[in-house]
Formats: structure tokens, sequence, C-alpha cells
């Protein structure tokens, strides 16, 4: 395919991501207080657990600041909402070359995905208590910490999005073995700095000094690798005993052939 054709095919996948994630973000900003609730419940958590529940709380510090919030809340409400949609364009765009057979592995991909991500989202929400206790308890005794709602909302956004990003990499690296681009042991030979970036990911990403957090977090992701390389392993030896398959029948072809 030309490289304009490239262009103007990721053009309108991106028009699609684009109206389902504006679509999706009038759910999110009709059912706001919800989403904000949700959002900030971490934060109530760790300073019940830390015994500061009045001397730490959200701070709004202009009228803008109110709507802008609102905004990036129900953006982020339609990113997840459309995560099926925005899969879906992605597995069609990075792999249009495909055969029939292959294609099928589409509705596997965006079914794998989808839990997958929204997993990794909730994985994260529920270690997100013990990172902000961690950070709670910084607050020197008689100091009233007034918390940058916005500052808060974006850290608690970035790292449910960084994880629920996270657990599609086994999906991905599976994609790119279908098509033919990696193969099992090429991920095999990696495993060793997977695990030390996967476990590194993890400490930064869950600021305790628990090392369950940590592990909560990082070993699942390990885990995804593995099964990762143990489904392309299967894709490899069934490649190639469709090509041997195929090779015999050319050879048998030419064989009877009076040319």
């Amino acid at each position: 395919m030309p490289l304009g054709a490239h262009l103007r095919e990721l053009r309108n996948r991106v028009v699609v991501v684009a109206v389902a994630v504006t679509v999706l973000s009038v759910v999110g900003w009709v059912f706001y207080d919800e989403v904000f609730a949700v959002l900030g419940r971490p934060l109530a958590v760790a300073a019940a657990e830390a015994g500061r529940e009045d001397d730490v709380t959200l701070n709004i510090g202009s009228v803008v600041g109110v709507f802008d919030l609102k905004v990036r809340v129900s953006v982020f409400t339609g990113v997840l909402l459309a995560s099926p949609v925005w899969l879906w364009q992605l597995w069609a765009f990075i792999t249009p070359g495909l055969t029939r057979r292959e294609k099928r592995y589409a509705t596997a991909f965006v079914t794998a995905s989808v839990p997958l991500f929204l997993g990794g989202v909730a994985l994260a929400y529920t270690a997100l208590p013990r990172a902000v206790t961690f950070l709670v308890e910084l607050t020197p005794e008689g100091i009233v910490n007034l918390v940058d709602t916005s500052m808060y909302l974006g850290f608690v956004m970035r790292i449910l999005l960084a994880f629920g990003i996270a657990f599609l990499l086994p999906v991905v690296l599976v994609a790119l073995n279908v098509i033919g681009v990696l193969q099992a042991r090429s991920m095999l030979r990696a495993w060793r700095w997977v695990v030390v970036v996967s476990f590194a990911f993890a400490a930064v990403a869950t600021p305790s000094p628990e090392v369950t957090a940590m592990f909560f977090l990082a070993v699942p992701m390990t885990l995804l690798f593995f099964v990762a390389i143990g489904i392309s392993a299967l894709n490899d030896r069934r490649r190639a005993r469709r090509d041997r398959e195929e090779g015999y029948g050319g050879l048998a072809d030419e064989e009877v052939s009076p040319l």
C-alpha cells in the first residue's frame, strides 16, 4: 500500500476514534459527579488510614479550574469507555495485509485487549490507596494539606491509563507474532529485561515503601508476558507446520508436472 494510502487510512481511523471518544465523553460529562467521587476515593481512603481526615482535602484554586477539571475527567471517561473502539482501530491499522484466515484473530485481539486494559486500570486503582497513603503520611503534624485537585486527578488518571496500556503489551506481542514480525524465541531471549523493566515500572508507579504494592502490579505484568510467549510459540509451531505442508504439496506438484 502506498504511503499516501497509509496516511489516509490512519486519518480515517483517528477520526473514528476521536468521534467515539467525544460521544462517550458526553457520558462522562453527565456522570461527572459519580466519576469524580470514584477518582477521589483513593485520597479519602489514604487520609482515613493515616488519621488525617481533617488535615488532607482536595482544593480547587480558581473558578475556571472547575470547568477544566470537568472537561478532563469527562475525556478520561470517554477514553475508558471507547477502549473497544480504539483497540479495534489499532488492530485494523497494524494488520491491513493479513490473509482472511489471519484476520479472524481480530475478534480475539479485541476480546482479549478490552478486559486486559480495564483489568490493568482496576488493578492500579486498587493499589492507589497504598501509594497515596505513603504520600499523605509525609505531611507534618499540624499542617493542613490542601491537595490541588487538578494535579491529584492528573496523577490518578495517568497511573490508571499507564497500567491499562501496560497490560496491553502481551496482546501487542502476540499481534506482532501473528503478522510475522516477532518470534517467540526472540521474546524469550529478552525475558530478563522485561522482568526488570516491569518491576522498575511498578516501583515508580507505586511510590510506597511497602514491597507488596510493587509486587501486586509487577507480577501480573510479568506473567502476562510469559503467557504471550506461550501463545506465540504455539502460533510459530502452527505456522512452521503449515509451511512444511505447503512445501511438500508444492514439491509433489512439481514432480507430477510434465514441464
